[in-house]
């Protein structure tokens, strides 16, 4: 019998008031770009890519999540101005900071050992925190136009990312399936 496969993905996700900012920044490229596959998922910054899941493991990639999560402290991001991947992506620049990285690195680790879960791409490229606002449908014209508006535009946020979220997508978009408190376990002494 086939078992029923989904794509998910793990991202950290900005507090509801940077969302709001990032996802007017959508409408913006999706009424001046016709750019709109970005309002296809929250605003994120993506720590595992795309993956292949069977729904019978989905608690299985949830206990494994809350094990790491547990375990780890919440990671202070810095958003500042924007950055693109020429000739179609245009992103909100997240700051590339040693907890960041650790962060990524560590759940990449994680995922692999413990359910044999692989970034191919990641593996020959270095991780590039980013928070996409435009891509895939943004015509190379509408790139170049939609760049020259941007690129010098300044933006600044600062939050501390306090939880992973597992998103799936159910064939249209990408909603939250489950999240994860990043809580590192202290070592309390007994009375």
């Amino acid at each position: 019998m086939l078992q029923s496969q989904r794509l998910y993905f793990i991202a950290l996700l900005p507090p509801q008031e940077i969302q709001d900012y990032a996802n007017q920044i959508k409408q913006y490229f999706s009424d001046n770009y016709s750019s709109r596959h970005a309002q296809k998922s929250p605003p994120h910054i993506t720590l595992q890519p795309p993956f292949q899941w069977t729904d019978a493991e989905v608690p299985k990639l949830e206990e494994c999540l809350k094990d790491f999560a547990s375990r780890r402290e919440s990671v202070p991001i810095t958003l500042s101005g924007f950055g693109a991947f020429a000739p179609r992506v245009i992103y909100i620049n997240v700051v590339r900071s040693l907890e960041l990285l650790t962060l990524h690195t560590d759940l990449m680790l994680h995922l692999e050992s413990n359910l044999g879960i692989i970034d191919k791409v990641g593996k020959t490229r270095p991780f590039a925190p980013h928070m996409t606002v435009a891509f895939r449908d943004l015509s190379k014209q509408n790139f170049k136009a939609a760049w020259s508006e941007f690129e010098k535009r300044q933006l600044h946020f600062e939050f501390a990312a306090s939880d992973l979220k597992l998103l799936v997508h159910d064939g249209s978009r990408w909603n939250i399936n489950s999240e994860f408190l990043l809580q590192k376990a202290y070592l309390r002494e007994s009375p």
